[in-house]
């Protein structure tokens, strides 16, 4: 299954890694440029610990508060931790989020993954670039691989129902926050390559800087790959930009906009006959403004346009003997989404109150191309469906602080074409129980609308169903977070989300294709628990772990019983002297409960190292090398037995900054 004859490129990238230790080693003379902390933390590690803790975030209100006010149950991954990571996609680095069950498509290299919270559907999860949705219309799944993980900021995560404040968002939010421009007359940008096994490379530049009022941020980069397991080729060119238009000290405009085309060969899957591809194009456009009126009244908004062309075609094996190499079936699927907001903040004192609204069009035409195959099963050879919906919602949320306590009450009215109207409040709390010690409780009422292709039918996959409605039901979920000793973050949350109007799988029949329909309930409950220390010894640790007990009223695609257990592990073990040198050790597991044929194997923990060495090479400009060796013992984990996932393999890189 795996590629072979590479072991004399494992042994080469070794040999790097032991250099890379070596030159790790204070060279005699150099202690002073080296020294670092070797017992307890100092107070400057204390402070940056915690400082990192204390973010602002807009997410949860569509307007900046602090954290520690946010009564939903957030994360926040910042880029300084996505690039300790060198991951290869935004998929492996949510998979390490405790609550956030990401399920790797082909489990290869920049794999597409669908993203469970909390025993969600991929569905029910909405995907935002900036806060611009990027969910398919066609199945409401997000796919994050067409968005280069270098141009990320940090991403905001919000596991539970977010419609009060995004409309169709039963499951969660993740907010994909793009990097900012420049603020310097002098660019600054950053070059870098990587090789590993497979031909696996990864090449991209940014630059920044500001030229009068307008600032800038560009990026361009390629990544491609022949594949590790099974010939499973993939390549993506990628390139976005951001301006930043500051005509007066009170006004922002900024434009941004991007093109990608990550291509995935699924591999040839001998026991169906099958290969497959997945080409993906997509473009996009936003603009948002921001006008502080007042000292306390912020007035924002924007514009964006999403263009995504999704290609599968799909052909019979050589090896299959009534239409060999032949075509099986072609999907493909063309969405356009444009869509505007407008909101305002009112800060003052105690409060800060946003109000906003919304709208957008989503236009999706689905073309399915039958082989001979189907063409003799009676199907016809070209079927093209024409889909739209059409949204508007308002929203209303307020932040009031009573001394430690703070009170988050929020609604919204939603509307669509197809299955009408909803309203969405929430209310939330939280209560500084001392420094670095908060208490946050949170109910909501969020809903998800039903995909286009379920609605008018998936070509000879499954049949239409135009009287679906919105999935909708409460989520509940309280917990602490606080800081022991100064020494250790503890966060524990419990939750229960309660789903009514359910969307199920109806299977085939000899008569019948597949369908969907709404079918009683589900109800998901569980815990979290989190634990991250402050540097000792130049050494931290991050401890993660989810459980969610899933009951439904039917049997979910996948599962034995209308009941299941997902629950997760995860691992984290870093050195950083804050100088020159880093490493981190990861390890993660997720139990998914899964029988579906083939049989799946994830029953043990996978674990990546990756070591990255600074080199200093002038005031301004420096030089950094990096290695990872992913799934260093060779276990065994995928949820498709069709889709094996890669062995230990190797990569190595550097970036120039300057």
């Amino acid at each position: 299954m795996r590629r072979q004859g590479n072991s004399w490129f494992t042994w080469m990238i070794c040999a790097s890694c032991l250099g890379t230790a070596l030159l790790c080693t204070p060279l005699p003379g150099a202690a002073g440029e080296t020294q670092v902390a070797m017992a307890a933390p100092t107070d400057s590690d204390l402070l940056m610990f915690w400082d990192e803790k204390e973010l602002y975030v807009q997410t949860a209100t569509r307007s900046e508060k602090p954290i520690t006010q946010v009564a939903e149950n957030m994360t926040v991954i910042t880029a300084k931790e996505i690039e300790a990571m060198n991951a290869n996609s935004i998929s492996e680095v949510l998979a390490r989020v405790p609550g956030l069950f990401v399920d790797f498509a082909t489990s290869e290299y920049a794999s597409n993954a669908q993203l469970h919270i909390q025993g969600s559907e991929p569905r029910h999860v909405t995907v935002l670039l900036d806060g611009m949705p990027v969910n398919f219309l066609s199945d409401g799944y997000a796919q994050t691989g067409f968005i280069p993980l270098r141009i990320v900021e940090r991403i905001e995560i919000i596991k539970g129902a977010a419609s009060s404040a995004w409309g169709s968002a039963l499951g969660g939010v993740v907010n994909i926050i793009t990097r900012s421009t420049g603020d310097k007359p002098l660019p600054n940008g950053m070059l870098s390559a990587s090789y590993g096994e497979a031909d696996s490379r990864d090449f991209a530049a940014e630059l920044r800087g500001k030229n009068g009022p307008l600032g800038y941020y560009l990026y361009a980069g390629q990544q491609e790959s022949d594949g590790l397991v099974n010939n499973r080729d993939y390549s993506r060119s990628s390139i976005f930009g951001k301006l930043l238009l500051t005509p007066n000290r009170d006004l922002d405009i900024t434009l941004s906009g991007g093109f990608s085309n990550p291509q995935t060969n699924s591999g040839e899957i001998p026991a169906a006959y099958i290969r497959g591809k997945s080409l993906l194009r997509n473009q996009f456009l936003n603009g948002v403004f921001e006008y502080r009126a007042t000292p306390e009244l912020t007035l924002r908004g924007g514009a964006h346009l999403y263009n995504s062309r999704f290609d599968q075609p799909i052909y019979f094996l050589l090896t299959y003997p009534r239409s060999p190499g032949q075509l099986r079936v072609q999907n493909i699927l063309d969405q356009q989404s444009i869509g505007g907001d407008l909101r305002a903040t009112w800060s003052s004192g105690i409060q800060t109150l946003t109000l906003g609204g919304e709208a957008s069009h989503g236009v999706m035409d689905q073309t399915t191309n039958a082989g001979p195959f189907y063409q003799t099963a009676g199907y016809p050879a070209n079927v093209t469906i024409n889909s739209k919906i059409d949204k508007w919602g308002v929203f209303a949320n307020d932040t009031v602080e009573f001394g430690p306590f703070a009170v988050t009450p929020g609604i919204r009215f939603d509307n669509d074409s197809i299955t009408g109207s909803f309203v969405s409040p929430s209310l939330g709390a939280t209560w500084e129980l001392a420094e670095h010690t908060v208490a946050r409780a949170s109910a909501a009422r969020g809903f998800t609308s039903p995909p286009l292709s379920y609605l008018a039918g998936g070509g000879p996959y499954f049949a239409a169903n135009s009287g679906l409605k919105a999935e909708y039901g409460w989520s509940y979920q309280a917990g602490v977070e606080s800081g022991l000793a100064d020494l250790i973050n503890l966060k524990a949350t419990l939750f229960r989300h309660e789903t009514s109007n359910a969307i199920i799988t109806i299977p085939p029949t000899a008569s019948t294709l597949q369908t969907f329909t709404n079918r009683g309930g589900a109800t998901r409950q569980g815990y979290e628990l989190e634990a991250d220390s402050v540097p000792i010894y130049n050494l931290s640790l991050k401890l993660g772990h989810a459980y969610t007990h899933v009951k439904t009223d039917s049997v979910t695609t996948g599962y034995a019983h209308p009941y299941y257990d997902n629950y997760s592990w995860l691992i984290g073990v870093k050195y950083d002297d804050r100088r020159s040198f880093s490493a981190l050790l990861t390890g993660r597991y997720i139990w998914w409960d899964y029988v579906s044929a083939p049989k799946p194997r994830y029953d043990t923990f996978i674990w990546d190292l990756t070591a990255t060495k600074n080199f200093r090479t002038s005031n301004k400009t420096n030089l950094e090398t990096f290695l990872t060796v992913h799934n260093i013992f060779s276990g065994d984990y995928y949820t498709s037995g069709y889709y094996s996932n890669p062995e230990r393999w190797v990569e190595g890189g550097v970036r120039f900054k300057f």
